[in-house]
């Protein structure tokens, strides 16, 4: 008996210190790992976050950059942290697509704690001025007379600009070859040089060389116009509604963080991407700042695993 009483003093002791550190949440600096290089959209997102949160929060909040191997460095170094809410995870869409990708990866998507939606960076259809197409149903007519005739570029096999342009393709039932680069530079510059036709770029990366005249902008923006360039149709006018190839940013935290830490970054997210100079800022940089619930963002992990995973499967695409 005097056993058990210790047992029950211990277990309660620890229940109540454990409140005590959430009640006084953040008690110390708190890391927002981003797993990809510095400069990138969601590097942008998580260091306005992280200002303005450590702003709120009365404690520093410091962005580390862990990029490699297509973000699974910098999400398994999250995965492995304490469940205390000083160490996050500022991602993207790639968490799940990684997922269904590789053959193993040292996370499990649905073991993540999300936290809340932070942005949309919506993609732009782009094709040299060569290519004889002003709209999306252009380009599938021209395809279909030509199958295999067009290339597009990606930044590199199994990226988001990748899986977005075999989702169009799959939908649409064309086949256009595809010509993947190592990074955006090389592949940018193919393409203003005509040497490929066609590829998916973030809008702000697009509209310079639009507005110059070096490419035309077929589609903005995935289930809606990309607010940046809001008179092009996007690619749910062109009758892609049960797709969306825009990426997604979302915060997450290792797998067991407390609902009462994760309701107080919620908060702070929706408060934070409300304010009216943040949004704009963030739109300037091709951003469409959105939020959510975690349970929101815990049934888009869900179904984004089904459908990238389908699409990996039927279009037999492996990372490299």
């Amino acid at each position: 008996m005097p056993g058990m009483k210790r047992t029950l003093v211990l277990l309660f002791l620890g229940v109540l210190f454990s409140s005590l550190a959430q009640a006084q949440y953040p008690s110390r600096p708190v890391r927002i790992i981003v797993p990809f290089t510095p400069g990138t959209g969601i590097d942008i997102l998580a260091r306005v976050l992280g200002q303005k949160m450590g702003e709120r929060l009365k404690q520093p909040v410091v962005v580390e950059n862990r990029p490699g191997a297509s973000g699974n460095i910098g999400t398994e170094a999250v995965a492995k942290a304490p469940a205390d809410g000083h160490t996050l995870l500022m991602t993207a869409t790639t968490i799940v697509q990684s997922a269904v990708l590789f053959k193993s990866v040292p996370y499990d998507p649905r073991a993540m704690t999300p936290v809340g939606h932070a942005a949309i960076g919506n993609l732009a259809l782009v094709a040299h001025p060569s290519v004889a197409a002003k709209s999306v149903a252009d380009l599938v007519a021209l395809a279909k007379a030509q199958p295999g005739r067009l290339n597009y570029a990606s930044p590199g096999n199994a990226t988001p600009h990748h899986l977005a342009m075999e989702l169009l393709k799959q939908h649409f039932g064309v086949f256009v070859v595809h010509i993947p680069y190592k990074g955006t530079a090389g592949a940018v510059t193919d393409l203003l040089g005509g040497q490929v036709q066609l590829m998916f770029l973030p809008v702000h990366v697009a509209l310079g060389h639009v507005n110059a005249g070096r490419l035309q902008m077929l589609a903005s923006g995935g289930a809606q116009r990309s607010p940046v360039t809001p008179a092009v149709p996007s690619l749910a006018d062109a009758g892609m509604r049960d797709i969306d190839a825009d990426i997604w940013y979302a915060m997450f935290g290792p797998p067991g963080l407390a609902p009462a830490i994760v309701a107080t970054l919620n908060a702070e997210l929706v408060a934070i991407l409300g304010d009216p100079d943040t949004r704009a800022g963030l739109v300037k940089q091709g951003l469409t700042p959105k939020t959510g619930t975690p349970a929101e963002l815990a049934q888009l992990v869900e179904a984004d695993l089904g459908r990238w995973g389908r699409l990996v499967r039927e279009a037999k695409i492996a990372a490299d």
